[in-house]
This record gives structure tokens, C-alpha cells and sequence, in this order.
């Protein structure tokens, strides 16, 4: 080889490791089943959250983001792929099983039990592009022997299996569940080890931290979905008694679940402090959200209407922050509608590293928007749950949000709900019956979605035998 070729090649070489250096780190937090209002700096006065409403105010929060369902396995199967839950055929939580073949007027949609291994996921998209992939917390998108976060781009693995809660919050961490439609009962150990009173949202946040710290010479992805706050609703004691002190007329929810969300704000606080000292907190960028709207009974979401598993939007309008690296500006607001599709993309053009426009098909990238350089351009946002579950004010429903209206289509009885956002956020007035011309219009843009994406259609089940 000639001096010349390989001063070419070494110069090349050069550029490469530089960029690759200078490449900033990933950090998403995903909270399980929080709702839009229960942060403080989300309108709450109920709930402490001091360290991530810091968070808010040093970068950027959607008001109008959404999960791409109102459970969790097709949310972040949303958000690992770039996809509409429909075109996925991931559009039910795992393993489900709430479908009832006397009680149920209609048979479900078809869906998969696991995230499909020809998916190119985020993880994978960043490893390719020299990233160290962590994953710490809960997965549930399928289970052994080849559906776990190992098959799916992470290099480490910590707590993520099949489940979708934990055993327990305390160490042990073990817990059996009573499987849906059989009465069987599984044994579930979220992890192997640990010390008596150690609490499961803690122990986490220290092996995220010690990845942090191993990962520190090296760009890294940290993916850090968290199983507070879902059930069980387990807190450290301190906590619950602080908010047991506070009048019940004073409160938002359940005092135990006020503890949890505390926990978490706690872990986001120590994660900020360790990038702080590691020098990394600069060339980090933080995503905060949830994947679906908060349990009934544990917390409310007023003015919003319905809570987790209802597709009204209580149960789908998420909170949303982006702040650290890449972000222009400190306590801004965006009113841009969201979804969770679109972290794919917005990541990849945060990070610089090539898209795959092929893979987050359905994700727009609000990089224009994080770094205040341009907008987004979206005709309209959609769901489509062909499904059963037993939250409340929960049904089988296709969605489409369009500019400030929002159509319903209950697919049990074919009929529609039409909402204004703009002015009736709490979807207290129905105006399909007056505004015709938009249900059509609307309906027409829908079926076309469901159509293009091979959304699985509802049939009548002849087993049904209720009124």
C-alpha cells in the first residue's frame, strides 16, 4: 500500500473515532402506568417530583404526547420499533386473556405475544452506530427463549423478563400471579438477589448507576423503564406516612401510590446527580415519559377523563420531557401532538446517527422542535385496540386525533364519539350527532389508516351469550 493510500485511511480512521467520541449518551425514562397529571410540574399539588419538574425546566415538555395505547405492551413496542401498534400486530398487553367467549359480543383481533425479532429496534439501531445498550428495569415484550432484551439489540440485561409487574417491591421480590381465564398461578422473582428492606425502584437505580459509571468512556443507551408505579402498590413506609398526613380532600390518589411516584422522582434525582459527576450531564439527552395513564382508583387525572386500559384521554395522554443534550432553550413548552412512535426517529437525529425510515415508519422526529430549528409536519394521530380488558370505561375501539378533534369508533357497536380538545379536553360533550361532516371526514381518513397499516378487524362471536 502506497504512503499516500494509507495517509487517506488514517485520516478517514481519524474522523470516524472523533465523531464517534464526540457522540453524545441516551438516557429514556419510562415510568409504568403514569399518569399525565402526576407530576408537579405537569399542574399537581398532590404529588413531589422536584427532581424531574428540574428536568422540565432545564429543557422541553409536550403537553399534547401521547402512548400509542392504553396498556403497556403496545406502547413500548411502539417505542423500541417506530410503529403503529396495528401494523405490528403487538396491540394487547401480555399475556392478556381477559377475552371472555360467553361474554363478549365480538371476537378479537389477532395480536402477537412477543416483539418480533426481524424488528431493527432502537437498541439495536444505537449499538450498530457504536453505542453500549443497557437495559434495566421491566421489559415485557415476550419472554425465553429468544424474546428478551439480549434478542433485541441490549448488551446488558437487568430485571427485564415476560412479566409485567414484579413479584414484590421488597426483596425478596417474589410474588405469584393467578394467570387470566386458567386460575393458574405463576411464580414471579424480578431478581436473583439483594438485602432484607431493600426496595425494588432503589435497587434498580443502583445498577443503573453502576452502568452509567462502566459505560462512562463509551457513548451508551440507557433504557431504564421502571416497574413503579404499577400494582402491586408497595411503598417505603417513611414515605406513605408523609402522605398520609395530607387531608384526604387534599389528595390526588392513593397515598401509597404518592410514595411510589416519590421513589421515582428520587431515581431520576440520583441518575441527574451521577451524569453531574461523571461530567456527563451535558452531553446526555433525557427522555422522560410513561406508557399509558395512571391505575383507577390509585390517582386521577382531572380535567382528563378515565385512567389506564380507556382510551378516552386519561388513559393515553402522557407526560413528556426532553431536556440535556441537543435541546435548545430551558423551560419551554410545546403543544405539538405526540406519540410514542416517534422517540425512534427523534433519538436518531439527536444522536446523528442515520434513520431508518423503513423501521419507524409510523415516528415522526420532534428534533425540529427539541432544538427550536423547525416543525412538525403530521396529518393526524391514531390507535386502534381491537380488544377486551377490565379497566374502567374501557372498550374496543379505533382513533383518530386530526388538528383539535378527536373521533372515536367503538367497534363492538359501530357507532361514534366526537370530541373538541381545544376547548373540551375532559371529552364531557359529545359532538358527533351536530358535527356529521367531521365524523365523515374523519371516519374516511381512519378506515384508510387501518387499511394501510393491516389493522386487525373485530368479528362477531357466535360462543356470545350475554345481552
Amino acid at each position: 500500500m502506497s504512503r499516500s493510500a494509507l495517509a487517506v485511511i488514517l485520516c478517514l480512521l481519524a474522523q470516524w473515532t472523533e465523531g464517534f467520541a464526540e457522540r453524545s449518551n441516551v438516557v429514556l425514562f419510562l415510568v409504568d402506568d403514569l399518569g399525565w397529571m402526576d407530576l408537579g410540574c405537569q399542574g399537581s399539588h398532590y404529588y413531589k417530583t422536584p427532581h424531574i419538574d428540574r428536568l422540565a425546566a432545564s429543557g422541553i415538555r409536550f403537553t399534547n404526547a401521547y402512548a400509542a395505547c392504553a396498556v403497556c405492551t403496545p406502547t413500548r413496542a411502539s417505542i423500541l420499533t417506530g410503529k403503529y401498534p396495528a401494523r405490528n400486530l403487538m396491540t394487547q398487553w401480555l399475556p392478556a386473556g381477559r377475552w371472555s367467549a360467553n361474554d363478549h359480543r365480538m371476537k378479537e383481533g389477532r395480536f402477537l405475544r412477543s416483539l418480533p425479532l426481524e424488528e431493527i429496534t432502537l437498541a439495536e439501531s444505537l449499538r450498530e452506530a457504536g453505542y453500549r445498550t443497557l437495559h434495566v428495569g421491566k421489559w415485557h415484550l415476550g419472554g425465553p427463549p429468544f424474546s428478551l432484551p439480549a434478542h433485541h439489540g441490549f448488551d446488558v440485561n437487568v430485571g427485564g423478563s415476560e412479566h409485567g409487574a414484579p413479584g414484590h417491591y421488597f426483596y425478596p421480590y417474589r410474588g405469584s400471579w393467578k394467570i387470566p381465564t386458567t386460575g393458574e398461578r405463576v411464580e414471579k422473582v424480578t431478581l436473583p438477589d439483594g438485602e432484607e428492606g431493600e426496595y425494588l425502584t432503589e435497587r434498580l437505580t443502583s445498577e443503573a448507576l453502576a452502568l452509567i459509571e462502566k459505560s462512562k468512556d463509551k457513548p451508551f443507551f440507557l433504557y431504564f423503564p421502571f416497574y413503579a408505579v404499577h400494582t402491586p402498590l408497595q411503598a417505603k413506609r417513611d414515605l406513605i406516612a408523609r402522605f398520609n398526613t395530607i387531608p384526604k380532600a387534599e389528595r390526588q390518589g392513593s397515598p401509597v401510590y404518592a410514595a411510589m411516584v416519590a421513589s421515582v422522582d428520587a431515581s431520576v434525582g440520583r441518575v441527574m446527580k451521577k451524569l453531574g459527576e461523571l461530567n456527563l450531564a451535558e452531553e446526555t439527552l433525557l427522555i422522560f415519559t410513561s406508557d399509558n395513564g395512571g391505575f383507577a382508583g390509585a390517582t386521577k387525572h382531572d380535567p382528563l377523563r378515565a385512567n389506564k386500559g380507556s382510551h378516552y384521554e386519561g388513559g393515553i395522554r402522557i407526560p413528556l420531557i426532553v431536556a440535556g443534550a441537543g435541546v435548545k432553550g430551558r423551560g419551554r413548552i410545546s403543544t405539538v401532538p405526540t406519540i410514542t412512535n416517534d422517540l425512534y426517529p427523534t433519538v436518531l437525529e439527536m444522536m446523528g446517527v442515520p434513520s431508518r425510515p423503513y423501521q419507524h415508519i409510523d415516528g415522526v422526529s420532534l428534533a425540529p422542535v427539541i432544538k427550536d430549528s423547525g416543525k412538525v409536519r403530521r396529518d393526524a394521530l391514531f390507535w386502534h385496540y381491537p380488544h377486551y380488558n377490565r379497566h374502567p370505561q374501557s372498550a374496543p375501539v379505533s382513533i383518530v386525533r386530526k388538528g383539535k378533534w378527536k373521533l372515536i369508533e367503538f367497534l363492538e357497536r359501530s357507532e361514534f364519539e366526537l370530541y373538541d380538545l381545544d376547548n373540551d379536553p375532559g371529552e364531557k360533550v359529545d359532538q358527533a350527532a351536530d358535527r356529521r361532516d367531521i365524523v365523515s371526514e374523519l371516519n374516511t381518513r381512519l378506515q384508510e389508516w387501518k387499511k394501510e397499516v393491516g389493522a386487525q378487524a373485530m368479528e362477531s362471536n357466535p360462543q356470545y351469550t350475554g345481552k
